[in-house]
C-alpha cells in the first residue's frame, strides 16, 4: 500500500458502518475509533467485529505487513514497547507512539500497525556490499555501536567492541558483507577500489587530519602517492585526486621539472620552492612525477658531431648552479642535455670550413689575449679583424662572427663598389682580379633612379628592340616603373651599360662636374659618383612626349613617322603622316661637338614639331586641288627650302644638336572633314547602289519564277491524285454494287445497276469538273506570270533611260563649261591675260633693278601670294624685262 494512500484512509471515516458487522479475514487488521473515550484501537483478524454506536470504522481492512528474510522496512512514529516486547499504553488505553523518529524492522511475522504508524517508503532489500567496496557511513545523532569481531579470545568467548558515535562521524564498511541499516546512520555514498597498473601511482588528499592506511599521520590537504601496484581502498578521510602516469625515460629523452614547494624527493635529495633539475636516464628509467613536483617538459638529447659546435649560455656548475650571464663552447663529438636555464646561442653550427680564397669578420665581444710569448696578441672590445683560410675555425666565447667573406671574382668588364667604413672615401674596384675586403671595407650599394634601373636591367639594344622602351603607356604623362618580371640588379656590382654600335651615351660626374660622351660599339662602367643622362623622347603616332625612355642616343640613320592636320588656303583640313629619315653629323673626336648632341632633352619631338610648322604654313597658302595634285613637292620645299639655283635642297639641318633630316616620305594624306571625305566617295557609291539594286530585282524575279513555277506542279498533281482517287472509288462503288447485285434479287438487282450507272456517271462528271478546272488554273497563273514580266521590264527599261538622260545631262553640262571656258579665253585673248598678269610685277622689277635690289617680295596683306612662282620668280634674272617660265599663269593645256 502507498504511505500517501495509508494516511488519507487514515483519516478518512466510513460513514454508515458505526452499527455494522466487519469481518476480518487472517493477517488483515482494522483500526475503530471510541467516539466517546476518542481512543482508537487497533483489531486483527480472524474476528467478526460488531461496531457500537459510539464507535466508527476509521481504517478499512488492511493486510498485514509482511518483511521477508534480508528485507526491512522504516515505519515512522513507532509504538513504544516494554522489555518484554508489548505495547506501552497510557492511563485512557491508547498506545503509546515515538512520535517524529523511525524504526526499521527487519524479517518476522507479519505485523499490524498501530494508529498513527506510517510505512515509509518500500520494504527493501538489505545491500549487499562486494570484495573491494564499502560504503562510506555517517552518524546524524549520537549513538553506541556494538562491534563483534568474528575471531574469538583466549578464553572461547566471543570478543565485543563498544564504540561511541558522535553526530557527523564517518567511517567505512569493507565487504565483503551485508549491511544492516540503523536509523542513526545515513549511507552517503559507495566507495569503490582505484586498481593501481605497472608504471602508475595513485594520487590521494587527506580531507582532514587522519592516519592513512599504510599508518602514516596526514594533515588535513596535505597529497601524497601511493605507489604499490593492486588494488587501493582508499579511507573514510582519504580524498582519489587522480591517476598519475610514469615518464618512461631513455638515454635521449629527460625529464624537466619543477618543485611547487619545498620538499625530499624520492631521490632524498632536498629541493626549493621553484627548483628546477633533470630526471635522466642514469637516475632512473621510470619517473613518477611526485605530489610537488610539476612537468615542465620533455627534454631531448642535443648530439654534436666532430663537425659541429654549440655556445651554451648559463651552464650548469658542478653543484648544479646556472652561471647567469656565462657562456660556454661545447664541440663535438659529444651528448648533452641542455639543463633548465640552459640555452643554446643560434643553435648547433657547424664548423667554419674556409678555403683559399675565403675569410671570416671577427669582432670581440670583450678584451682578451690570443697567443702566447711573441705571438701574444691583444684584442679589444669592437676590434675588427679577420682570419683567412684554409683553415677549420671554431670561435671562442669572447669572439663574434660577423660575416663569412670570400674573395670577389672580377673580369676585365666587372667591378664593385668599395665604401671604407672609417673614412667613408668610395672606391670603384674592377678586374681582372680576386678581391678581398679588408676588415674595414664593405660593399657599397649604388642607388640610380627607377627608369635608368629598368633600361640597365632589360639589357635591349635600342635600335633592334625599340618598342620596348615604351615605357609611357597610352597617357602622355604617365609616370614609367619598374617592370616586375625583370630580376633585380645587384647594385654593389659596378654599373655596365653596353653602347651600342653607331649610338652615343652621356655620363655626368657629379663630384668633379664635368660630363663625358662615350661613343659605341663602347662599355661603360660607371664610378661611384657618375650617373646616365636619361633621353626622354616623344613617341607614338602623332608624337606624344616622355614616351620612349633610352640612355643612348642613336645616331643614326633611322627613320620617326609623325601625324599632324594641315588646312588649306580654300579650308579644307587635312591629315598627314610624314616619316622622316635623319642622322646625327657628329665628329667623335670633338667633345663639345659630342656634348651638343645633348643640349636637345628631347630631339624627336623639337624635329617633329619643326617640321610640322613648316608644312602647315606651306600648304596654308595652297588650294585643295594644288595641293592634292603636287603635295609631294609642296612638303620637301616647305622642309628642305630651295638652293641658290631654284632646285629644292637634299636635307634638313638642325644646328642646335647637328641633327639632319634628309628624306621625307609621305605615307597618307586624308581629309579630316567628313562631308569632303562622303562627297570624294558619293560617285562610287552611286554605282555601286544601282549595281546592287539591279542585282536584287533579276534574283527576286527568278525567285518569285520559281515559286509560281512549284506551285502550278503541286496544284496539279493534287488534281491527278484526286483523279486516281476518285477511279479507285468507282472501282470500289462497282465491286459494291456487284456484291449487292449477287446477294439480291428482282427489284433488288435493277436497283443496284441504276445505282451503278449513276454513280459511274457522277464520278465521269467529277473527273471532267476537276480537269476543267486544273485547265483554268493554268491559264490564270501563265496570265499573271506574264504580267509580272511585263511590268519588270517596263521598270528595268524605265530605269535604264533615266540613267541615260542624267549621264547625257551630265556630259552636256561639262561640254558647256568647258565651251564657256574656252570662249572666255578666246576672248580675252592670250596676250591680254599676259599683259595682265605681267604688268604689276614688271613695274616691280624695273623698280627694284634701279634700287639694286635683286630678291624681294612686297604685299598689301589683303591678296593671297602664290607662293609656287613667287619663289622661282625671285631666283629668275630681273634685269631681262621678261617675266620667267615660273612666272607664267597655267593654262587650260597645263
Amino acid at each position: 500500500m502507498n504511505p500517501t494512500e495509508r494516511k488519507t484512509e487514515n483519516k478518512t471515516e466510513f460513514p454508515g458502518t458505526s452499527s455494522g458487522v466487519i469481518r476480518l479475514k487472517p493477517q488483515q487488521f482494522i483500526h475503530i475509533l471510541d467516539n466517546n473515550t476518542g481512543v482508537t484501537r487497533l483489531e486483527v483478524g480472524p474476528q467478526t467485529i460488531t461496531l457500537r454506536d459510539h464507535e466508527r470504522l476509521i481504517l478499512k481492512p488492511e493486510p498485514m505487513i509482511v518483511v521477508p528474510p534480508r528485507y526491512y522496512c522504516i515505519v515512522e512514529n513507532p509504538v513504544l514497547r516494554d522489555e518484554s516486547g508489548q505495547p506501552i499504553a497510557d492511563e485512557h488505553g491508547q498506545i503509546k507512539l515515538c512520535y517524529g523518529d523511525r524504526e526499521i524492522r527487519f524479517a518476522q511475522e507479519p505485523f499490524p500497525l498501530y494508529p498513527d504508524e506510517e510505512l515509509i517508503g518500500e520494504i527493501t532489500q538489505l545491500q549487499v556490499v562486494e570484495r573491494n567496496q564499502a560504503l562510506r557511513l555517517k552518524a546524524i545523532r549520537d549513538f553506541t555501536h556494538t562491534l563483534t569481531p568474528p575471531d574469538l579470545g583466549s578464553d572461547g568467548q566471543t570478543q565485543t567492541q563498544t564504540i561511541n558515535r558522535l553526530a557527523g562521524d564517518e567511517w567505512l564498511f569493507e565487504g565483503p558483507g551485508t549491511y544492516i541499516p540503523r536509523v542513526e546512520v545515513e549511507v552517503v555514498e559507495t566507495v569503490t577500489t582505484r586498481v593501481i597498473k605497472p608504471n602508475q601511482a595513485l594520487r590521494l588528499l587527506a580531507r582532514q587530519n587522519c592516519i592513512d592506511r599504510q599508518g602514516n599521520r596526514r594533515r588535513a590537504g596535505e597529497e601524497w602517492l601511493v605507489r604499490e601496484e593492486g588494488a587501493y581502498l582508499p579511507g573514510v578521510d582519504e580524498e582519489i585526486v587522480g591517476i598519475i602516469n610514469a615518464y618512461v625515460l631513455t638515454e635521449r629523452k629527460a625529464l624537466h621539472l619543477r618543485a611547487k614547494r619545498t620538499f625530499q624527493d624520492i631521490f632524498s635529495r632536498q629541493r626549493k620552492a621553484g627548483d628546477e633539475w633533470l630526471v635522466t636516464f642514469e637516475d632512473t628509467e621510470i619517473h613518477i612525477p611526485d605530489v610537488y613536483e610539476q612537468v615542465v617538459g620533455e627534454v631531448e638529447i642535443t648530439t654534436l658531431s666532430d663537425r659541429e659546435w654549440c655556445i651554451v649560455v648559463n651552464p650548469i656548475d658542478a653543484s648544479g648552479k646556472p652561471q647567469l650571464g656565462m657562456r660556454e663552447v661545447r664541440q663535438g663529438r659529444t651528448s648533452f642535455f641542455l639543463h633548465p636555464g640552459e640555452f643554446l646561442e643560434n643553435g648547433i653550427q657547424k664548423v667554419y670550413v674556409l678555403g683559399e680564397q675565403e675569410a671570416l669578420l671577427l669582432r670581440a665581444r670583450e678584451a682578451f689575449n690570443e697567443g702566447d710569448g711573441e705571438q701574444l696578441i691583444e684584442h679589444h672590445p669592437g676590434d675588427l679583424w679577420m682570419i683567412t683560410g684554409p683553415i677549420d675555425y671554431i670561435p671562442r666565447v669572447e669572439v663574434e662572427v660577423v660575416e663569412r667573406r670570400k674573395a670577389i671574382p672580377l673580369d676585365k668588364n666587372e667591378g664593385i663598389y668599395v665604401r671604407d667604413i672609417q673614412t667613408g672615401e668610395l672606391k670603384l674596384v674592377s678586374g681582372p682580379m680576386a678581391y678581398m675586403l679588408s676588415p674595414y671595407e664593405e660593399l657599397w650599394e649604388k642607388q640610380l633612379s627607377p627608369i635608368v634601373e629598368e633600361l640597365i636591367t632589360q639589357k635591349n639594344d635600342p635600335l633592334a628592340n625599340r618598342h620596348r622602351h615604351l615605357t609611357g603607356g597610352n597617357e602622355s604623362n604617365q609616370t614609367p616603373g619598374i617592370n616586375p618580371s625583370i630580376s633585380e640588379r645587384d647594385k654593389t656590382r659596378a654599373v655596365v651599360f653596353h653602347v651600342p654600335q653607331n649610338a652615343a651615351v652621356q655620363i655626368h660626374d657629379y663630384k668633379d662636374r664635368t660630363a663625358r660622351t662615350v661613343f659605341g660599339p663602347d662599355l661603360v662602367m660607371l664610378g661611384p659618383d657618375e650617373a646616365f643622362t636619361v633621353l626622354s623622347l616623344s613617341g607614338s603616332k602623332p608624337k606624344r612626349p616622355n614616351v620612349i625612355k633610352s640612355l643612348a642616343l642613336l645616331l643614326g640613320p633611322d627613320f620617326m613617322t609623325d601625324i599632324f592636320t594641315v588646312e588649306t588656303s580654300d579650308h579644307a583640313r587635312l591629315q598627314i603622316q610624314l616619316s622622316y629619315n635623319w642622322y646625327f653629323d657628329v665628329d667623335r673626336h670633338d667633345e663639345q661637338a659630342a656634348i651638343k648632341m645633348f643640349q636637345v632633352p628631347d630631339f624627336v619631338g623639337d624635329a617633329c614639331k619643326a617640321i610640322a610648322s613648316r608644312v602647315r604654313g606651306a600648304v596654308a597658302g595652297e588650294k585643295f586641288d594644288e595641293f592634292h595634285r603636287n603635295s609631294a613637292r609642296i612638303i620637301r620645299q616647305a622642309v628642305f627650302g630651295i638652293d641658290e639655283e631654284g632646285r629644292i635642297r637634299d636635307e634638313f639641318r638642325i644646328r642646335t644638336n647637328n641633327l639632319v633630316i634628309t628624306n621625307i616620305d609621305i605615307q597618307s594624306v586624308e581629309p579630316v572633314d567628313e562631308r569632303t571625305l562622303e562627297s570624294l566617295q558619293k560617285s562610287v557609291q552611286i554605282a555601286i547602289q544601282i549595281t546592287t539594286d539591279a542585282q536584287e530585282a533579276a534574283a527576286r524575279q527568278d525567285a518569285e519564277r520559281i515559286e509560281q513555277a512549284a506551285k502550278a506542279r503541286l496544284e496539279r498533281q493534287v488534281i491527278v491524285d484526286r483523279g486516281a482517287a476518285e477511279a479507285e472509288r468507282k472501282k470500289l462503288l462497282e465491286l459494291q454494287a456487284e456484291n449487292a447485285a449477287i446477294e439480291a434479287t428482282g427489284q433488288a438487282t435493277a436497283e443496284a445497276r441504276a445505282k451503278a450507272q449513276a454513280a459511274r456517271i457522277q464520278g465521269e462528271i467529277t473527273v471532267n469538273s476537276a480537269q476543267q478546272e486544273a485547265e483554268a488554273t493554268r491559264i490564270r497563273d501563265e496570265a499573271k506570270l506574264a504580267q509580272l514580266r511585263a511590268r519588270q521590264e517596263a521598270e528595268l527599261t524605265h530605269q535604264q533611260a533615266l540613267s541615260a538622260l542624267e549621264i547625257e545631262k551630265a556630259t552636256a553640262m561639262s561640254q558647256i563649261n568647258s565651251a564657256e571656258f574656252r570662249q572666255r579665253i578666246e576672248a580675252m585673248g592670250s596676250e591680254t591675260i599676259k599683259a595682265i598678269a605681267q604688268a604689276g610685277p614688271e613695274m616691280q622689277a624695273r623698280l627694284l633693278e634701279a634700287l639694286g635690289i635683286q630678291s624681294v617680295l612686297i604685299t598689301d596683306g589683303r591678296n593671297p601670294i602664290n607662293l609656287f612662282s613667287t619663289a622661282n620668280g625671285l631666283i629668275s634674272p630681273l634685269t631681262s624685262g621678261l617675266p620667267s617660265d615660273s612666272q607664267r599663269l597655267p593654262t587650260m593645256e597645263d
